[in-house]
C-alpha cells in the first residue's frame, strides 16, 4: 500500500496538473471504483460535474481535493464537500492527454471543462481503492473530509506535536512497530518506511513503548523524518509498475533501502545478514545484531489503525 512519500508524490502532480479546473464530466466505469459514496455512482457524477477542484491536500496516506463553487456562485452546493481519494493496493492517478488509449483497468474518468487537452484518470487493477464525496470538517483550513478526521498528522506535518507522540507511546500497552503503523498515533508510516526507521534507529520491531525514553522517541522520528524525505526526493519506492505518479513514472528509492526487501544481504552497518520475520500478515526486516530482539515477550498489542 503507497505510504506518505508515494501519496505526496502524487498529490503534488495534482496541484500541478488539475487543481483550479472545473470538471466538464465523470465518467464512473466500475461502481466499485465510489463503492464508499454511499448514493451511488450517477450521484457520484451528477455532483461533481460543474465544479472546480481546489488545491490537493493530503493527511498520511489519504489525499483529497476540496470543492469550489463556481465564479460568482457563493453558496454552491459543492461548499463543504471534498474528493477523496484512497489508493489501496494498487491505485493510481494519472492525468493523460484526451483521446489516448484506455488503460486495462480504468476505473473513473474526470474531463474538464477548459482548453487544456488533459484529463484525470483513476485506475485500479486490483479496485481496493476509489474516489468518493465527503463533507469537510466546519472551519478546517484544509477542507478535511470528516470521514478520515480521526486520521492523525503525519511527523512531516509543521503542526505534528513530538512531545504528545513520545507521551502516547508510553501510555501504550503495545510494540515500537505496531505503533507506527496506528494511524491514529502517526500517519502516513507504513511497512517500508517503519523498517527503515528502526533499522535507523537500532531498534528491535518488537520493543514495547513503554520503554522507550525520551531522547530515543526524539531519534526515531528524526529518522522517520530522514527516512520520508529521502524517499519523497526520490519519487517514492516503486517494486513495481503500481506506484507511479500522474504521469506514470516510478520512484526509485527502492534502491537506497537499508533494511526492507534485503533477506540474506549483509547489514550495511555491521555486515551481518538481515532478517525477514512474518509479521502482522507481512514481514519485517531487521539486522539480528543491530536491533537485538527485547529479553523480555513483547506488550500486549493494542489495535493498529489502517
Amino acid at each position: 500500500m503507497p505510504e506518505l512519500p508515494e501519496v505526496e508524490v502524487v498529490r503534488s502532480g495534482l496541484e500541478r496538473w488539475v487543481c483550479g479546473r472545473t470538471v466538464a464530466a465523470v465518467e464512473v466505469l466500475h461502481p466499485r471504483a465510489v463503492r464508499r459514496h454511499p448514493a451511488g455512482p450517477d450521484d457520484f457524477a451528477r455532483r461533481l460535474a460543474g465544479h472546480r477542484l481546489g488545491i490537493a491536500r493530503r493527511r498520511g496516506k489519504y489525499l483529497w481535493l476540496p470543492l469550489e463553487p463556481l465564479a460568482g456562485e457563493a453558496g454552491d452546493a459543492g461548499e463543504g464537500l471534498a474528493v477523496l481519494a484512497h489508493l489501496g493496493m494498487s491505485g493510481q492517478l494519472l492525468v493523460q492527454p484526451q483521446g489516448s488509449p484506455d488503460e486495462k483497468h480504468l476505473r473513473i474518468r474526470l474531463r474538464f471543462a477548459d482548453a487544456v487537452a488533459t484529463e484525470l484518470r483513476f485506475v485500479d487493477q486490483r479496485t481496493f481503492g476509489g474516489l468518493s464525496l465527503h463533507e469537510t470538517v466546519p472551519g478546517d483550513p484544509d477542507g478535511l473530509p470528516d470521514v478520515i478526521a480521526h486520521i492523525a498528522r503525519d511527523p512531516v506535518d509543521p503542526a505534528f506535536d513530538d512531545d504528545a507522540f513520545h507521551a502516547a507511546l508510553r501510555r501504550r500497552r503495545t510494540t515500537i512497530k505496531r505503533a507506527l503503523l496506528d494511524q491514529s498515533l502517526i500517519s502516513g508510516v507504513g511497512n517500508i518506511y517503519a523498517d527503515e526507521a528502526l533499522w535507523r534507529t537500532r531498534l528491535h520491531y518488537d520493543r514495547p513503548t513503554a520503554t522507550l525514553t525520551r531522547p530515543l522517541t526524539a531519534e526515531l522520528l528524526t529518522h522517520i523524518r530522514e527516512v520520508l524525505n529521502e524517499a519523497l526526493a526520490a519519487g517514492g519506492t516503486s517494486f513495481d509498475s503500481l506506484y507511479v505518479n500522474v504521469n506514470g513514472e516510478s520512484g526509485y528509492f527502492d534502491r537506497s533501502l537499508d533494511a526492507y526487501g534485503r533477506e540474506d544481504e549483509p547489514c550495511r552497518r555491521c555486515g551481518t545478514a538481515i532478517r525477514r520475520r512474518p509479521w502482522m500478515n507481512r514481514s519485517s526486516y531487521f539486522c539480528p545484531r543491530c536491533q537485538r530482539a527485547p529479553r523480555q515477550g513483547p506488550a500486549p498489542a493494542g489495535r493498529a489503525g489502517g
